[in-house]
């Protein structure tokens, strides 16, 4: 179990608390908002797709506070409040692999899951965000990233009912809203 009583770095950011329609209702820390039992609230992923369609994963790094080392979108994050989603995604992006990409959002949709692992509890209000890999060779950030790969999305979706427990709980929604988005 993870301490968070005195949260420092990226955990002590503020992120935007949020209703079931997605409108903004306060703030708080990550740490508090990922607490037991959770607190809904903005967040992003992004999902990159190359030339011939593949999508762009990352496995979280260990020292991640929620599901380290499982596979999972591209990149994901918290706005800051009022902080357009796009914007912040594609900060997220440059930051945790070193790549840049014309972004669009493909729609929300709202998750909770608890980390059996670390105690602590994703509850988001999750905007998918997609765009096209410019080409670029990722440059992972160690502290973020453990590793990547490009899959295609017909073989993640099988590998995800297969093997639920290798993935992020939130990439099945992400995959989903990203395929029927405009790219």
């Amino acid at each position: 179990m993870v301490n968070d009583a005195t949260p420092t770095g990226r955990e002590a950011l503020p992120i935007e608390l949020v209703d079931a329609a997605g409108a903004a209702v306060g703030t708080c820390s990550v740490a508090r908002a990922h607490r037991s039992p959770g607190m809904l609230h903005r967040a992003f992923s992004v999902l990159l797709f190359d030339a011939s369609g593949r999508v762009l994963l990352q496995q979280r790094a260990a020292v991640k506070t929620r599901f380290p080392l499982r596979w999972a979108n591209t990149c994901c994050g918290h706005p800051a409040p009022g902080q357009p989603v796009t914007e912040a995604a594609g900060i997220r992006l440059r930051e945790e692999l070193g790549l840049a990409a014309a972004l669009g959002e493909a729609g929300a949709f709202t998750y909770r899951a608890a980390d059996p692992r670390t105690g602590r509890v994703e509850f988001e209000y999750d905007h998918v965000v997609v765009g096209p890999h410019a080409g670029d060779e990722p440059r992972p950030d160690p502290a973020e990233v453990a590793d990547y790969a490009w899959v295609e999305p017909g073989q993640l979706e099988r590998d995800l009912r297969e093997h639920p427990e290798r993935y992020a709980p939130w990439l099945g929604g992400v995959l989903g809203l990203a395929l029927v988005a405009p790219r």
